[in-house]
């Protein structure tokens, strides 16, 4: 049965779940996504039940604004697993407070059924000063117009003050009073830079729902970081303040030290309810699988001894706590590992296994999607997988899956790796590839270990420039026989090696070239990179699977982005 994060007692206010993992999360260094990655991360988002996904920063590039536009459309009207809600989930997209982001931003967003423009401005002195070099009379009369033309568009306007922590409160009380009177709904309160304290946070909620005028009117919303890892306690502290939305993101990913976790709040609220005057309608079992597929998909692991979702969070090492849960689990277990979706069902596979018994397991963990043509592939990689190791984890299949479903548009397709080596020879690698227009090209190469050596044949083969700058493998499970993922970051060497005025030729409306990402809070551009995960129990092969990963889809940005450069021209 499903799981939610506690009972809807009737005492208690709903809280609403404002998950940016599609747009804050991805600020994260090296998390950058693509659309068919955003979109299966917003189904999970959708069957969690969370309320508000913010798919991102229209305005910011071509690609996010078509990644927002899709989710609208296509994740936007779904149902499923969303019965505590009785509604689907708003789609949200960010913007300045400025007329040609909120245009462009309702333009992506007006597809879903139910919408939102979230816009902001900042409002501590500082950033008016010496960032937006606006005064404060000049801030309330920018922020009030940005929300007048919010509303004109969509009934759900929220509106953020930007380094709201570190902004005089009374003139917080100012800007608010006008920009509710515009007409936003939804009144979030950032901690922007990760700088307050919980009794801060939660003194200047109530401040402000106490003293701006119109404050009933509207949901006050928490947003905050974790640089002094004070994210999840800062958020409590509001709702105990009066907030009653939280912006989070899965895995607690995001800018700098990230955001505030969306499985602490979740399991903090279900784990102690009497403590809190909320409640949440999150189907908290389907966290692990949220967290698995952004972790894979953005090539951040989970650090082993993170809260919930690490791979410790439920491991008892000292003889003691070993014995006390093996008599009775909640001696030291405060959780169900069940109630966050971590199970330890094993299906083992054999060559008598029929396809209806992996669809029902397959949809079981969340994969209902998926055709009859994909289930019959899955099948052989499973029966294969099985051959090899004997007993399949639902980790296993998940991992499969991710690796098999969630590619780029293959340009070149991996069809055989062969690898000699040794400490006494120079690794050798022959690598097959085979071309989209279907013609196949195999290369050997020598290199300083076994992975430089698959990678250098690969790069000869497909010769497209890049620079790689992170390479991780991970146990999908224990044992000696377990898939091993790969995840292989790149970027493109012409980014460190264009002078500035050669790589700025093609801008976006945002301000940021096409190769690149810009930040909307700081403004800062940053290097695209390509992340490409691969899975096999071979790590080898994982790694030669991972590197064309990320190959196939910085060749597919290159092919959209001259189509871009062509359609302007024309």
């Amino acid at each position: 049965g499903r799981c939610f994060s506690s009972n809807a007692v009737t005492t208690k206010e709903r809280l609403i779940i404002f998950d940016t993992t599609l747009r804050d999360g991805e600020q994260s260094p090296g998390a950058t996504l693509n659309i068919t990655e955003k979109l299966e991360i917003a189904r999970v988002l959708s069957r969690m039940g969370v309320d508000v996904c913010e798919a991102g920063f229209p305005i910011a590039s071509p690609g996010d604004f078509e990644a927002v536009k899709a989710i609208a459309e296509k994740v936007g009207p779904l149902m499923d697993g969303r019965e505590a809600t009785g509604q689907p989930m708003r789609i949200a997209g960010l913007s300045r407070a400025v007329e040609k982001d909120i245009r462009r931003c309702y333009d992506a967003v007006k597809h879903a059924p139910i919408n939102r423009i979230h816009t902001f401005l900042a409002t501590s002195d500082i950033h008016l000063e010496h960032k937006l070099k606006i005064s404060r009379d000049e801030c309330i009369e920018q922020a009030s117009k940005a929300v007048a033309l919010a509303a004109s568009l969509v009934e759900d306007v929220e509106f953020s003050t930007e380094d709201g922590c570190r902004s005089d409160r009374d003139f917080l009380v100012e800007v608010l009073k006008e920009v509710i009177a515009a007409g936003a709904r939804t009144i979030n309160v950032p901690d922007t830079v990760g700088y307050t304290t919980p009794q801060e946070y939660r003194g200047l909620m109530e401040y402000l729902i106490k003293n701006t005028p119109g404050s009933e009117k509207v949901i006050w919303s928490t947003h905050c970081h974790n640089d002094l890892g004070l994210a999840t306690a800062n958020t409590l502290a509001g709702i105990l303040g009066g907030a009653r939305q939280v912006e989070v993101t899965v895995n607690g990913i995001g800018e700098r030290a990230g955001n505030t976790a969306i499985e602490e709040i979740v399991m903090t609220l279900k784990t102690r309810p009497s403590e809190f005057p909320v409640y949440s309608t999150i189907d908290t079992t389907q966290i692990t699988r949220a967290s698995r597929m952004v972790s894979s998909f953005t090539g951040m692991f989970v650090q082993p001894n993170k809260a919930i979702v690490g791979q410790n969070a439920f491991a008892h090492e000292a003889g003691i706590h070993q014995d006390g849960v093996l008599k009775r689990p909640d001696t030291y277990e405060i959780m169900d590992p069940k109630s966050v979706g971590l199970t330890t069902n094993q299906l083992v596979l054999g060559k008598h296994s029929g396809k209806s018994a992996y669809r029902a397991r397959l949809e079981e963990l969340g994969y209902a999607t998926i055709d009859e043509d994909q289930i019959e592939e899955l099948v052989q990689k499973f029966k294969r997988l099985a051959d090899e190791k004997k007993v399949v984890t639902d980790a296993d299949i998940e991992a499969i899956v991710n690796d098999e479903l969630f590619q780029p548009e293959m340009t070149w397709e991996l069809k055989q790796v062969h690898v000699t080596g040794g400490n006494q020879v120079k690794a050798t690698a022959t690598i097959s590839l085979e071309h989209i227009d279907g013609h196949e090209v195999t290369e050997a190469c020598i290199g300083s270990g076994p992975v430089d050596a698959i990678y250098q044949a690969i790069h000869r083969i497909v010769r497209v420039p890049n620079r790689l700058t992170q390479f991780q493998i991970a146990s999908v499970t224990k044992g000696i026989d377990a898939i091993g993922e790969v995840v292989t970051k790149l970027e493109s060497p012409e980014e460190y090696d264009m002078p500035d005025q050669r790589r700025r030729l093609q801008r976006t409306d945002s301000g940021a070239d096409v190769n690149e990402v810009k930040n909307p809070q700081t403004g800062e551009v940053t290097t695209r990179t390509f992340t490409g995960h691969g899975a096999d129990t071979d790590i080898l092969v994982a790694s030669a699977k991972s590197y064309l990963s990320a190959l196939n889809k910085m060749i597919a940005h290159q092919k959209s982005q001259a189509q871009a450069r062509k359609n302007r021209v024309e």
